[in-house]
């Protein structure tokens, strides 16, 4: 017997059988647009395939039948995923006459989800994640471990290529699915662990008691972990808080339960300035919020308002915004109910009404309970809110002197920025150079016709020890704020944006990488639309450049640099290469810059992305944050991938 078999629990098979396989559709489109059901074909819709197949385990485990997950990376890019849950019917289904655990895996829209008593919430893509993993895997095979037998079906493109069989006897129950992800439909088929394992993590948190193991034996040495929380989502926001100052050592957990469905909220304050609200239903991810997330904020805003009242310290007509309550909170709301209503097909926003009742219901009643128990905490919470509330006042009058110095002066844009000719903002570039004299070359070199240049000089402000209020009346800062015109933090309007393309162009040394952070930081914290929506760029300047005679080129790695060298030499391996490292972008005449930095024809932009704004946030907190050991740590941890940088 094997690992993914010895980790099968026994389990009572309770009326989970043929007839609650309810079947709607069949499943032809999905090869022809896998981005409707996957998102993608990139390495985003690669691990998507492993989420679904393990959604499908988390739906046993919050039946109350699975209680360990185990995912393994093998060698040549292949998943398995194994559960101890009551393994998939294999009886006949009735509609179809043909085995259930055949039509789970060939038959769009087949599941348990749809009203046939299987669940009563759950996850996944509503019973299309088996079918559509198995149409975009080349092959894939499932044991079912159930009634003292193991079932077993082979399949290849969606296309059965070994009928439902036993196998072999088994006193174990649960599902084994292995897959092979299909190149014919994927960019890329390497799996990337860590990936995988903060997605794991994320729903042993959101899951309390369930364990989750992960690894990666594609090597020797290859990681895995196991990770089981009993604490649930008050061990998230803990987890996420890890690094920063709280204002209270245990989070504030909430829960309540109407009928089936069942909301929990875990909220901790810290002395930061950045709020995290992170909200999930039936352990999917919803990004966009939605009924759940607004029942929280309504209810965190009156309760803390009605309590500082109460006890003078808010006083007279004086109020706290919701923004102010949330300042320096992490936040885990996670809501499970029968029914879910997800809007649009990516399911980043709940719709259903009523649970923003329930939650509203929860925060009102049981934090106001603990608030009056807790006197000091409720202290240093509306303190802070307070706090807020006057750095929020102080950045509106910095904004209004803003617009009435622009309005006085007759909407006049910085006088650093070398603005374009081009009015439509989807044909337009902003560079941000740093240095006169970079950004010199650079106005020189550009196309005016649509590209502008805003000059920065020296370091802005680490806006991740700032308030709104400081950025405002930051000399570095606001000419960037007034040259993209949209407004920062919740006053930001896209449609007010004047450029599509921002363009952070720093030296490729120490100095740049850090210019280049403390922008990024800024973007991230006050304007983090503009990363979502993919407006914000990191220009690629050349490392070397080479010349043999009259010619000459650049190179961009020190790889590529020897790859030039060769390719120059030729037929000739004693000539000499002259070899010259760029110091800095101000030493390029314009027509260099744009041909190796700027022209749209030759020039390379890294996009920034947020994939995980979890990660992102607690990496820009070590980085740029006040605590010095782990940013210490993180340095040690990765100074091997640091090279070829200039000290």
């Amino acid at each position: 017997m094997n690992e993914n078999e010895e980790l099968l629990n026994t389990s009572v098979n309770e009326e989970y059988g043929a007839e609650q396989i309810q079947v709607l559709e069949g499943l032809e489109a999905v090869r022809k647009r896998p981005g409707m059901y996957i998102g993608s074909t990139s390495a985003s819709g690669l691990h998507h395939l492993v989420y679904e197949i393990v959604d499908n385990s988390i739906d046993e485990a919050l039946a109350g039948y699975c209680h360990h997950i185990q995912v393994t990376i093998n060698p040549g890019n292949t998943i398995t995923v194994t559960d101890d849950g009551r393994g998939i019917p294999v009886d006949i289904q009735p509609q179809t006459g043909r085995p259930a655990l055949e039509v789970v895996f060939t038959v769009l829209h087949a599941g348990g989800k749809f009203g046939g008593g299987g669940y009563k919430v759950s996850g996944g893509l509503h019973g299309v994640g088996a079918s559509v993993v198995n149409a975009l895997s080349e092959w894939l095979e499932v044991n079912v471990h159930k009634e003292g037998k193991i079932y077993q079906m082979k399949f290849s493109r969606g296309h059965i290529t070994q009928e439902m069989q036993v196998v072999g006897t088994t006193e174990k129950s649960g599902t084994v699915v292995t897959f092979q992800p299909d190149p014919e439909m994927f960019d890329t088929l390497e799996y990337d662990y860590d990936t995988l394992h903060t997605r794991m993590r994320e729903q042993a948190f959101l899951n309390a008691g369930l364990k989750i193991s992960i690894a990666d034996k594609r090597t020797e040495d290859g990681k895995s972990d196991s990770m089981c929380y009993e604490g649930g989502i008050r061990e998230f926001a803990a987890w996420i808080n890890r690094h920063k100052n709280a204002l209270h050592e245990e989070p504030i957990y909430l829960s309540g339960r109407k009928d089936d469905a069942f909301a929990e909220i875990a909220m901790q304050y810290n002395d930061g300035y950045n709020e995290i609200l992170v909200s999930f239903a039936n352990d999917i991810h919803t990004p966009e919020g939605g009924m759940h997330e607004t029942g929280f904020k309504t209810a965190l805003t009156r309760v803390l308002n009605a309590y500082g009242t109460k006890y003078g310290i808010i006083k007279g007509d004086d109020k706290v915004s919701g923004e102010d309550c949330r300042e320096g909170l992490t936040a885990i709301i996670s809501v499970k109910l029968p029914e879910a209503q997800f809007e649009g097909q990516t399911k980043q926003k709940l719709g259903n009404a009523y649970i923003r009742t329930l939650v509203d219901n929860v925060v009102s009643t049981q934090l106001a309970d603990f608030l009056e128990e807790n006197p000091s905490i409720a202290r240093e919470i509306l303190d802070k809110a307070m706090m807020a509330n006057r750095a929020r006042e102080a950045a509106r009058r910095a904004r209004e002197n803003i617009r009435r110095k622009s309005v006085l002066e007759g909407e006049r844009l910085p006088g650093k920025l070398a603005d374009c000719n081009e009015r439509d903002p989807a044909l337009t570039e902003l560079y941000i150079v740093e240095g006169d004299s970079a950004a010199g070359s650079a106005k020189g070199g550009r196309d005016s016709r649509f590209q502008a240049i805003l000059a920065m000089w020296g370091k802005m402000l680490n806006v991740e020890k700032a308030r709104a209020d400081k950025i405002y009346n930051n000399d570095k800062l606001a000419p960037v704020i007034q040259a993209l015109g949209c407004g920062i933090g919740d006053e930001l309007d896209l449609s007010r944006l004047r450029y599509h393309k921002i363009v952070i162009m720093a030296d490729a040394d120490v100095d740049g990488s850090h210019i280049r952070t403390l922008m990024l930081t800024f973007f991230f914290r006050y304007m983090r639309p503009l990363i979502e929506n993919g407006y914000v760029y990191a220009a690629v300047p050349p490392l070397y450049k080479l010349t043999r005679g009259k010619q000459s080129r650049v190179a961009y790695s020190d790889e590529e640099r020897d790859q030039v060298s060769a390719e120059m030499r030729g037929d000739n391996p004693n000539v000499k290469i002259d070899i010259s490292r760029f110091k800095g972008l101000g030493e390029m005449d314009p027509h260099e810059l744009w041909e190796t930095t700027m022209d749209p024809e030759k020039r390379s932009l890294r996009r920034i992305t947020l994939n995980d704004a979890i990660a992102a946030d607690q990496t820009f907190t070590v980085l740029m944050g006040e605590e010095v050991e782990p940013r210490k740590q993180f340095i040690e941890a990765n100074a091997k991938y640091a090279v070829n940088l200039d000290f």
